[in-house]
């Protein structure tokens, strides 16, 4: 019974994110994520300690 319960589960979400993708604009996740860890990146540069030199990255 599980089996059936958990497919039938996968097949009413992905039938729903099929549809939610085509009628309604849905923002590119991928793009935006790459967005806040470039800024993440840049917050992170700037609180770090400058280096001397004797300790290599």
């Amino acid at each position: 019974m599980g089996f059936i319960q958990s497919t039938f589960s996968l097949l009413i979400g992905t039938g729903a994110g099929i549809y939610i993708a085509q009628n309604y604009d849905v923002p590119n996740v991928k793009k935006i994520m790459w967005g806040l860890m470039g800024k993440a990146k840049e917050l992170e540069d700037s609180y770090k300690k400058p280096t001397d030199g004797k300790n290599k990255e």
